[in-house]
């Protein structure tokens, strides 16, 4: 089983991954960033996309490394990743849950000005990379291809644990102590 974490930058996806994994028994965080951070890396400058996710690469390694791991790893796989092109979306998840994968998919949403602050929290600067996307995630997250959509605004998270739990039938979660 996946479970992909999306939302906005800012919204928790990474917490909230940490916090799933840490209070769910065998269960792996898998970050799909890490292949864009690798073809970064390796791209010279003069043909490098501005956005990683639009090299068709990124979307491929990703699929196939979620296939790979749900085939081979006997527990829960965590994705947090802000993923709002619907055709991206479909290379990956839509492929996963094609070839038969249970893929539980939230987007954790909240309002533009608590995604600013909450940015703003964790040392992000006026008009950083990740605020200056803001407003494209929200509109492409309302998609109804990006369900289920969990409001954030006046949640904790624990409380998002507890409801992506409750929704994908985690019937092991560890209490918070």
């Amino acid at each position: 089983m996946i479970v992909w974490i999306n939302g906005a930058f800012g919204a928790g996806k990474t917490q909230t991954s940490h916090e799933l994994h840490r209070r769910t028994e065998n269960s792996y965080v898998y970050d799909p960033e890490n292949a864009g951070y690798f073809i970064r890396k390796n791209v010279p400058v003069a043909i490098q996309q501005d956005d990683f996710q639009n090299y068709p690469m990124w979307r491929e390694f990703n699929y196939v490394m979620l296939k790979h791991l749900d085939e081979t790893y006997d527990g829960m796989i965590i994705a947090p990743m802000t993923i709002v092109n619907p055709q991206y979306f479909y290379e990956i998840v839509g492929r996963l849950r094609h070839d038969g994968v249970a893929v539980y998919h939230f987007a954790l949403c909240a309002s533009e000005a608590t995604l600013k602050k909450r940015l703003r929290g964790r040392g992000e600067r006026n008009n950083s990379w990740a605020e200056q996307q803001i407003e494209r995630c929200v509109a492409g997250l309302s998609e109804e291809t990006f369900q289920h959509h969990l409001d954030t605004e006046h949640t904790t998270i624990q409380d998002n644990v507890e409801r992506i739990a409750s929704m994908s039938n985690i019937n092991r979660i560890i209490e918070v102590r």
